[in-house]
């Protein structure tokens, strides 16, 4: 499938800060898109099915500008960052919130799990993000420096399986120590030439808003006394993420609720 850009907006001359989110859904992307673009960002969103309906929604409540894309695939990224240039300008904020995860891989032992689906767990997550994070650097290098010393931002969600391998769960254990150990090393070559990288594990169930107006995870049910992550608030995260002054630089945030066990 080839990226394309699902709507029209702004030129790309304009000055406004352009973020691109890779990992289209209603959760950390879509609040991310939502807060972004109401602190006064040209907003893209990147996903293999651009049609989603949250996204749709994204449009046309917030101007955000819908793409197809692979992020697996070398040249699909490739063309989806040279459309947002086109369409848009130079990104200076992009978030990489890709889980990867196929169904047949989830709670598989060691012995029982595929083999193909494993390598396609690492491709949709790791591997994507070693596209993502390529061409973001190449483009960002050539950004000029905003007021706090920086070119750009460059953050990777992540998952408790960057810090902890649980069992049952070796594929995506993998995919997610390689995503650190690519932001680490992202981190100590590009901090220096004025370009901020952030891993962000998130170690909780994830609970987005519904249509009810509860919050819920597909898996771990509805949210209780704040038991799960908070989109919007992960969104806020970011945001201070890519706001903060070069002096002072996180790379790695960990959140968890107050109740997470850790």
């Amino acid at each position: 499938m080839e990226p394309n850009a699902m709507s029209s907006s702004d030129s790309p001359s304009s000055t406004k800060d352009v973020a691109l989110i890779v990992g289209g859904g209603p959760g950390i992307s879509a609040s991310c898109a939502r807060l972004f673009a109401e602190s006064g960002m040209r907003v893209a969103v990147a996903a293999r099915s651009p049609d989603k309906p949250v996204l749709r929604a994204l449009e046309d409540s917030h101007g955000v500008r819908r793409y197809g894309c692979d992020a697996s695939r070398a040249e699909e990224v490739d063309l989806l960052f040279r459309n947002v240039v086109s369409d848009l300008g130079t990104p200076r904020l992009v978030v990489h919130n890709i889980d990867g995860r196929v169904p047949g891989i989830l709670r598989k032992g060691i012995a029982d799990a595929d083999p193909a689906l494993a390598f396609e767990t690492f491709q949709n997550a790791a591997f994507s993000a070693f596209l993502v994070g390529q061409s973001a650097a190449r483009l960002m290098r050539d950004n000029p420096l905003d007021a706090n010393g920086a070119r750009g931002t460059i953050i990777f969600t992540n998952a408790s399986a960057a810090l902890k391998g649980f069992a049952m769960s070796a594929a995506f254990a993998m995919t997610c120590h390689a995503k650190t150990g690519l932001a680490q090393s992202m981190a100590r070559e590009l901090m220096p030439e004025g370009i901020h990288v952030a891993n962000v594990p998130i170690d909780a169930a994830i609970g987005f808003t519904q249509e009810d107006g509860t919050r819920a995870h597909r898996r771990a049910g509805t949210t209780v006394d704040d038991n799960m992550a908070d989109p919007a608030h992960i969104a806020e995260v970011y945001l201070q993420l890519h706001r903060q002054h070069r002096s002072t630089w996180a790379f790695e945030v960990v959140l968890r609720p107050w109740v997470e066990k850790w």
